[in-house]
Parts: structure tokens; sequence; C-alpha cells
């Protein structure tokens, strides 16, 4: 299984990281809930556990559960500054479905 992290992702995630006084990690996961059935979560964490699909790019670190990875095979983590606003934008081929937010999803 792969998830990758854009570049623009990795750099808007040092920045967050950095700023915190630990030097915490990025932990996606995969909840039901939402508009379209599962729903993205995004947390600070301190550590990894060791079970976590690790991605680390451009000095960020990002950590998927193997349960949320299961429904993010292929996906990309891309960081979008709009109009709109700012955001982490998943891509997910898995997903059949997804709300206008882009934070939602169905399989």
């Amino acid at each position: 299984m792969t998830v990758t992290v854009t570049d623009r992702a990795a750099t808007r995630i040092s920045e967050i990281a950095g700023s915190e006084p630990a030097s915490p990690v990025l932990r996606v996961s995969v909840e039901g809930g939402g508009c379209s059935g599962f729903q993205y979560k995004f947390d600070l964490v301190d550590a990894r556990e060791a079970d976590d699909f690790v991605i680390e790019r451009n000095g960020a670190v990002v950590v998927i559960d193997p349960v949320s990875l299961q429904y993010m095979d292929g996906a990309e983590i891309d960081f979008v500054d709009d109009l709109i606003g700012a955001a982490f934008k998943i891509k997910n081929p898995v997903a059949t479905a997804s709300c206008g937010c882009g934070t939602s999803f169905s399989i």
C-alpha cells in the first residue's frame, strides 16, 4: 500500500510542526461520519505507533494507522491555498464519491 505527500503539503506540515514546542508528526486517519460516510481527520501527535505507515518528505513526517491505510491506498495528500481557503486535500482513488468540501468520502 502506498500514500504520497506533495511538496506543497510537506512544506506546510513542516511549517506547522516547526511552530510546536516538540517535533510532532501529522497523523492522518479515516473515521466513520461526514456527509459521505467516511471522513479524514488530521492531528498533530508526539510520536508514531509501531504499526504506523510512515511517510517522510522534505522534513515532514506523516503517519497513518493500518486500518485507515486500507481506505487510502494510492492516495495523495496535498495542500491547497486558493480563494475558498487553505486546507489539506486528499486525492483518493479508493473513494467512489466525495462531498464538496473534500473532507468526507464514500467507497
